[in-house]
């Protein structure tokens, strides 16, 4: 009898921890080959951990809400032979084996509820968070067990900012967190809220970067209300939102286009690729080849900003927003766009579409992105100034499809006929985008779409 140990996954490259939502299988329960065993959710996805070895479920280590290190065994499978080590993440040893190897123990961290410190849909970071270091022009990072150790301990940012890291590039370990806990208690140390102005017993913040913050002893309210908890991702992309509009300062240019040609193409070919290639065809690929197109005759669009440094990227990743049963929204990248044509474009965007509406993506589809697209049309709203999706420096939106009269000009005169009208709005960030780049960059999408060839194949 051989015990299999499951272990937290590697989910992507910078992942070095996952939350337990959800355990589908309890000791004793017969787990088969292939077959979902828990839920995690990481920065960027919740996802579903499958069992690489059919037996009888023997122990589970940790509880929903335990925060747990990749690479941690997080339950036992007890089989009748003894099953080959896995590539996605899974190790196998033997009883005597993993006990006499020493590990270290991991810490628990259980996910606060009134304050949550994190990232949503960073290029860069999944697990971690970035964040302005006090004091630079650079950027620090933090886990999200310094951040819950942080936030259940009542340790604001501009103070975890100015803590001396002992980790990897300066790094705030969690030894470095738990010390400074300590050391406050006993009053060896002074609260180092620069920027900070303490009013009434809460902080008000001025120079330092925003934060979702909370404050537990406010807990009177006024008038007949209701309390609504954010849930785990609410309060991800409201740090996200927040920290962007706090990095890049934004500029929204908008323009119009008539979109005609476009739709009466689709309405005209839409039945036959439905049949021919087995998926519906949409606006949005449409749109994001038009968007390709741009880039590549102005490719500071496609680029990010490192301190004083512009990073242009040569792979052009397209994140497109996409709304969630729950209303949430997360941005599921195609990568390589650039290299699709019309059709590989489509199959891309319903298949990501429909993983993200499922819960089904992986935490490598939501990483890489270098611009983002976002169809506000689809909710009925003509136009939007959308917020960056840190750390690119673009996102363009589209609005709904309108039929209006338009002026038509023409060698033989002007006339007014009906056309298909739509409102595009792109922010862009102004440290290195202005605004004559931006509103030309804007205008070319525009005319890319105006110029759409009806008599084009797919």
């Amino acid at each position: 009898m051989a015990t299999v140990d499951l272990v937290m996954p590697k989910m992507g490259e910078s992942i070095m921890e996952a939350t337990i939502l959800k355990w589908h299988k309890q000791p004793g329960d017969h787990v088969k080959m292939d077959e979902t065993v828990l839920e995690i959710a990481t920065d960027k996805v919740d996802t579903e951990v499958p069992s690489t070895a059919e037996g009888v479920m023997e122990e589970i280590l940790f509880n929903v809400n335990d925060v747990v290190p990749v690479g941690t065994v997080i339950a036992r499978v007890s089989t009748k032979v003894e099953e080959k080590a896995q590539e996605t993440g899974y190790r196998v040893q033997e009883e005597e084996e993993t006990r006499n190897k020493p590990q270290e123990e991991p810490v628990i961290v259980k996910e606060e509820r009134n304050v949550q410190y994190s990232t949503f849909n960073d290029q860069h970071s999944t697990s971690t968070t970035q964040r302005p270091a006090a004091g630079s022009n650079g950027n620090r990072f933090y886990s999200p067990l310094v951040l819950n150790i942080a936030a259940s301990e009542g340790v604001s940012m501009v103070e975890l900012e100015n803590i001396p890291g002992t980790g990897n590039e300066g790094r705030v370990t969690k030894k470095d967190i738990l010390q400074y806990v300590s050391d406050k208690k006993a009053g060896r140390v002074k609260s180092r809220e620069s920027g900070v102005q303490m009013q009434n017993e809460v902080s008000v913040i001025k120079d330092s970067g925003p934060l979702l913050t909370h404050d537990s002893r406010l807990t009177t309210y006024s008038g007949n209300v209701e309390i609504i908890e954010m849930d785990r991702m609410r309060k991800l992309i409201a740090e996200h939102m927040v920290r962007s509009k706090h990095t890049s300062p934004h500029v929204t240019s908008f323009t119009e286009a008539d979109v005609t040609n476009m739709v009466m193409w689709r309405d005209k070919v839409k039945k036959e690729f439905e049949k021919r290639e087995g998926t519906k065809i949409t606006f949005t690929p449409l749109f994001i080849e038009a968007i390709i197109r741009c880039i590549k005759k102005f490719p500071l669009i496609n680029s990010s900003v490192d301190g004083d440094r512009i990073i242009v990227k040569k792979d052009i990743n397209i994140g497109m927003a996409t709304a969630m049963p729950n209303g949430n929204l997360i941005v599921p990248v195609i990568k390589n766009a650039d290299q699709l044509n019309l059709v590989g474009l489509t199959k891309q965007v319903n298949s990501l579409a429909d993983n993200a509406r499922n819960s089904r993506l992986r935490a490598d589809d939501t990483q890489g992105g270098t611009f983002t697209f976002t169809n506000v049309g689809s909710f009925g709203s003509l136009m939007g100034t959308p917020i960056i999706n840190q750390p690119q420096v673009a996102i363009l939106a589209v609005g709904a499809i309108k039929k209006r009269p338009v002026v038509i000009e023409t060698p033989h005169g002007d006339s007014i006929a009906i056309r298909h009208m739509m409102y595009l709005s792109m922010s862009y960030d102004h440290r290195i985008i202005d605004g004559s780049l931006g509103a030309t960059f804007l205008t070319a999408v525009a005319n890319e779409l105006e110029n759409f060839s009806a008599d084009r194949d797919f």
